[in-house]
């Protein structure tokens, strides 16, 4: 009986089980993906890392009444809101118990005097962490009267920061197309205890609709405004 030659080369013989392994891989990765985009790294409402340094933001932003942009002195002028050198906590903390002495390992300033001493900045652990594929401008918003705590919470009662909003698509978008419920006069921005009620006698929404009108604030729901 004749023969029939082979239809395909020899090195196809392996083509399924490179497929099976590649699919199998492929289903790997999306599904790390999908798990990750889940955790608290990304998105949880509520995450709270630890910080090298125990710095409550009840005491300095609260209790002091410091106001946010005396360390996040860029969020009026950059789209991101600088983290505080080692200089800013030392323009107090030089004169702050100055003449105390170190209280070993209770001694929380000691990593402040440290990074002064090395010239090494301090590995604060980032909260507020968008997608490198979501562009958000802090300036854009402070300064057409978004104040901190839409977007923050109330800063000032947190004894250890956290994510107070998921930051998703929707959520930006929905402030986007609903702007009113967060505006406020720009030299309030960062009052956390700032009410429209008390302080105009309006409503939130009342009040934002008048400052809308007033400020021709119309934020755009286009993809390129955030996807660039």
């Amino acid at each position: 009986m004749k023969s029939v030659p082979d239809q395909f080369p020899k090195w196809m013989n392996s083509l399924r089980t490179l497929i099976a392994i590649g699919a199998g891989g492929g289903a790997i990765y999306v599904a790390g993906i999908i798990t990750y985009g889940f955790t608290p790294y990304a998105t949880d409402v509520g995450y709270m890392p630890e910080q090298p340094i125990p710095y409550s933001h009840a005491l300095h932003a609260g209790k002091l009444g410091i106001d946010c942009r005396y360390c996040h002195n860029t969020v009026e002028h950059a789209a991101s809101a600088a983290i505080p050198p080692t200089q800013t906590c030392l323009g107090c903390h030089t004169n702050v118990n100055a003449g105390s002495q170190p209280l070993s390992e209770n001694d929380n300033l000691a990593p402040i005097r440290e990074s002064r001493d090395t010239g090494v900045p301090i590995e604060w652990v980032k909260i507020h962490d968008l997608p490198d594929y979501a562009y958000f401008n802090h300036s854009a918003h402070v300064t057409r009267g978004v104040g901190c705590v839409s977007c923050h919470g109330r800063i000032d009662r947190m004894e250890v920061v956290y994510q107070d909003q998921p930051l998703s698509m929707s959520w930006c978008l929905d402030c986007h197309r609903n702007p009113e419920q967060h505006l406020r006069p720009v030299d309030e921005v960062t009052n956390m205890e700032w009410d429209p009620q008390l302080a105009t006698g309006l409503s939130q929404l009342e009040l934002g609709k008048q400052l809308k009108l007033e400020n021709q604030i119309n934020p755009s729901t286009d993809c390129s405004t955030c996807h660039r």
